[in-house]
């Protein structure tokens, strides 16, 4: 029988739709209707399963959670336009869901590309947001600063390139039932943080059709923005939190107290053991610093 990943969570999960830019976006849902609302935001290749240890305890803590699959991903629509995967579209799409959730404003959790989209979130419409919580990707006017000084990291980003290529990514990484992607997984994390059943069921996320090229989409799009803008550099006045995995090998912790520092009130912890995956990887320790920050607004009011 395939998996269930809702069998997996702990938590009573409220399954929705939530109509965003263009697309219909599948939201997981769950904690009390009264609690403060918390948006999290999954990266590649996962979908909202990817916060699996996080939403029980969330939940627990008091808080609304909602969780989307971002477009392109698992049951979201998947445009085929690359152009419909650009920032300020899918920042849209996470107004949409705060909108469809009946609230002005939320704290913004981001992994990874849903970090990516969180930093935009802050600088595009502030006044959406009460609190934000980066884990291990940088600000992007940090990361194409430290892409032009740093030549190590500019060879781990080089994947990103052959990312490019339209068709081909999609066939050597979803050949063989999604082999390539589960590679990467488990290559990139610590041995057993992705397990068989783990596999099973982001292999069902990755065989819906036309989902390889949505999630794809998102580099592509990264790529032909980078060569229209710039990303912005002005400071973020948002609280702001960023976890980062030290062992992560793609993106340098170099890269990690300068974009806390990107916020008026930043602050930084870094995982020693933890890779890209931190949030899997240390579940306990990353599910108490988001409460703790989380928390710090809600006694402050802000």
């Amino acid at each position: 029988m395939p998996q269930s990943p809702v069998e997996q969570i702990p938590a009573s999960l409220d399954r929705r739709w939530v109509q965003g830019r263009g697309v219909r976006l599948h939201v997981s849902v769950a904690g009390p209707e009264d609690g403060p609302l918390v948006v999290l935001l999954h990266g590649f290749p996962e979908f909202w399963y990817g916060w699996r240890h996080q939403i029980p305890a969330l939940v627990e803590a008091g808080y609304r959670v909602v969780v989307p699959d971002q477009r392109g991903y698992n049951r979201s629509d998947a445009p085929r336009a690359v152009a419909a995967y650009d920032l300020d579209v899918l920042v849209d799409d996470v107004c949409a869901v705060i909108d469809a959730m009946g609230r002005a404003r939320a704290a913004v959790v981001g992994h990874d590309w849903g970090a990516m989209v969180a930093w935009h979130l802050a600088h595009a419409h502030p006044e959406r947001l009460r609190r934000l919580a980066i884990l291990n990707v940088p600000h992007p006017h940090v990361f194409r600063k430290t892409l032009r000084t740093s030549p190590t990291q500019l060879l781990r980003s080089t994947y990103a390139l052959f990312f490019q290529v339209p068709g081909v990514p999609e066939w050597l990484l979803g050949r063989n039932d999604g082999q390539g992607l589960a590679t990467m997984l488990r290559w990139s994390g610590r041995p057993g943080t992705f397990d068989e059943t783990d596999l099973a069921i982001y292999r069902q996320a990755w065989r819906r059709p036309g989902r390889l090229r949505g999630m794809l989409h998102w580099y592509r799009a990264a790529a032909r923005r980078a060569l229209r803008s710039t990303p912005p550099s002005a400071p973020i006045d948002v609280p702001t939190l960023v976890v980062w995995g030290a062992r992560d090998v793609a993106l340098s912790r170099q890269m990690a107290a300068p974009s806390a520092a990107m916020s008026t009130d930043g602050r930084l912890r870094v995982l020693g053991d933890a890779t890209h995956w931190v949030q899997h990887d240390a579940p306990m320790i990353v599910n108490r610093l988001l409460i703790d920050h989380l928390e710090r607004g809600e006694s402050s009011g802000a």
